[in-house]
Order: structure tokens, then sequence, then C-alpha cells
């Protein structure tokens, strides 16, 4: 059983939960993900990461509520359990692995959205307790909206928050943002890290590639089963079929087909549209769960 040690709502049906899981705290890195079950009886909640404490053994993890699960999740209060918290799973994030001379010689930029922040926070605190300075974007629809504003600002170099409706920060959307500091400001990025809702990652890929800067996106939000078998995140990366659990969830955003990775994901949410796509990919539907790993 993994324990809920602190329960905090952030915003818009959007939950924070710190979890006793010494084993996958030891192990994780920033980029890699966790599976939740609440009982025996449970779905397998992917969710990736957004902090974690090797000494204190405990892991944090948001999530909004936007089904059943995840309403179940959400009226667990600290003190109570979880059935299962397998992890970590997944790769982690490049920069994480990179050389850290090589790492520190580029200007980073992360740009997030939404429930997005989450996973973007432990990578620009990973870069920041080893000296690499990264600037943030935060967006969101408005202010109210904007979650881990504080926890970012402390880790960033310079944070940047942009609102589609102007109630705070700059007005507009990231890809906006993006534009405003490189075309406008004259900054210079070698590197984009973008994480978010799908839509948002496709226009700040076609944006980042008409600026020329390498930009990877995690593709966390298309995951359903997290282990390759249910074939829900499968996703063409370069022309090759690529699982965002097992082979990601990171890619280089400038070789996905977005178009094809949304339309999928809207056939994914009936039983009809999982089952024809089951038929139109046979047996390269499903990854075989290969590469996880996991707190068992």
């Amino acid at each position: 059983m993994f324990k809920i040690l602190k329960k905090e709502y952030l915003a818009n049906r959007i939950w924070l939960m710190d979890i006793e899981a010494p084993r996958v705290a030891k192990h994780c890195l920033p980029g890699q993900f966790v599976i939740v079950k609440m009982d025996e009886v449970g779905e397998r909640v992917p969710l990736t990461i957004c902090d974690y404490d090797r000494e204190k053994g405990t892991i944090t993890i948001v999530f909004q509520t936007v089904g059943a699960s995840t309403e179940r999740m959400a009226a667990y209060e600290a003190g109570e359990s979880f059935r299962d918290f397998v992890g970590p799973l997944g790769r982690p994030s490049d920069l994480m692995t990179e050389p850290l001379e090589e790492v520190a010689k580029k200007k980073i930029l992360f740009i997030c959205g939404g429930v997005g922040t989450a996973p973007v926070y432990p990578q620009v605190k990973w870069l920041k307790e080893r000296g690499i300075a990264a600037d943030v974007i935060i967006g969101a629809r408005s202010h109210d909206l904007i979650i881990l504003e504080k926890e970012m600002e402390a880790v960033a170099d310079t944070l940047y928050i942009a609102t589609d409706d102007g109630s705070y920060g700059f007005k507009g959307n990231t890809t906006d943002m993006l534009n405003e500091l490189v075309l406008n400001r004259g900054i210079s990025y070698d590197h984009v890290v973008a994480i978010g809702p799908m839509i948002m990652m496709k226009f700040v890929c076609l944006a980042t590639k008409k600026l020329g800067i390498p930009t990877v996106v995690s593709m966390n939000p298309i995951m359903v089963d997290g282990t390759g078998m249910c074939g829900a995140c499968r996703l063409t990366v370069g022309g090759e079929v690529k699982f965002a659990c097992v082979d990601g969830p990171e890619f280089d955003g400038h070789l996905i087909d977005f178009d094809g990775a949304m339309k999928r994901q809207q056939m994914y949410k009936t039983l009809e549209g999982q089952a024809l796509l089951k038929y139109r990919e046979g047996l390269t539907h499903t990854g075989g769960g290969r590469g996880c790993g996991g707190d068992r």
C-alpha cells in the first residue's frame, strides 16, 4: 500500500498529492511516469512524476479529474493509501542523460500548458541543482488556471506567464509568447521542451521548426494503459511506429505526426473506434509491453 501524505487542490479540477513510495523515489528521474491503481479492481492510471524526494521516499503527482477513475482518486484523502504505485516507467528526459557539459552549453526554454506544467517542473529543478539555467513559459486560458507558479519561479532562470485572455502576464498563447521572445526581444534558444495539450505542442513545434530550434515534446497525454499493451499511445515519429509509454514519452517534436495522433486519440475514446484501430493496425496495434519495469 502507498500512503497519501499530502493532498492539495491547485486549480481547474487539478490536484497535487505526495505519495510514500521509497523505491520509486530512489530510482526515478525527471521525464518518467508512474501507474496508480486505487484498489484491486481499479483502473490503471498513468501519471507523470511532478517531483520526488529520495531522502523522504516520496513522489509528487499532479492530475486533473477527467473521468471516473480520476474522480475516485480525487476523493482520497491524506492518510489513505493506493493499492499500487508502479514505477518509474518510460525513459528519462534526454537532458537528464546527456553529458552535463553539453547541456550547459545550451540556452534552454521549457514551454508548458495546463497539467503539462507538472512534468516540466522536475526537469527545470534538476537543471538548476546542477547550475544549468533554463527559461520557462507557462500558458493557460486565464490567470486562475495557472498552476505551480511559485514553485517554477524558484527554479527557472526567467519565468514568463502567458494567458489567452490577458488576465495575467503576456496576452496570448504559448506560441505567441515564444515568437515574442525570439522575434521581438531577440532572445536566441538552442533547445525547446514543450509539454501540454496536444494542440499546444503541435503549434509550438510548427513555430520552432520555422525558427530552427530543436524541440522535444512529451506525449504522455495519449497514454491509457502505460505498458504498451493497449495500443492507445501508438504514434508515428519520423515515419516509424512508436509507443509513448515504452519508447518515450519524449520524442523529437518535428518528427511527430500530430494530426494523426490527435485523430487516433479521438477514435480511441469510443469502443467502436478502438475496435476499428485494432482491425486496421493488426499485429502492430500494441507495443507488447516491451521495456516496462516497475516497483513490483
